[in-house]
């Protein structure tokens, strides 16, 4: 199954989340339009054919470490910091990802 395939289940599954507002939807324009975003912020995307989460920092490191992600890097030379680009293909951990990611972004707009 390709990356876009992938995130297109992801957005099934995010699309009845209060807060969440999906790629298609009116508003949807520029810069994140293609990406799930929770109370206007982006917490998952898909990016070079991989997803993209946002996550805390000691989180991104642990996954960087074990393997289950690499650093994200925006094409600004250095890897952003609560950004995991995920190396799994499994949909399981792309779902499980999402969902803390999910969690993360919502909690911080409180």
């Amino acid at each position: 199954m390709l990356a876009e395939e992938r995130f297109n289940v992801l957005i099934d599954e995010f699309r009845t989340v209060p807060g969440v507002s999906v790629p298609g939807e009116p508003g949807q324009r520029g810069f994140g339009s293609s990406a799930l975003k929770v109370n206007g912020s982006i917490f998952a995307m898909v990016s070079g054919g991989r997803l993209v989460v946002k996550l805390p920092h000691d989180r991104v490191s642990t996954l960087i470490s074990n393997g289950t992600g690499a650093p994200f890097d925006a094409g600004k030379g250095r890897p952003m910091k609560e950004w995991l680009t995920v190396t799994a293909e499994d949909q399981d951990s792309w779902l499980a990802l999402a969902r803390e990611a999910l969690d993360f972004v919502g909690a911080a707009r409180h």
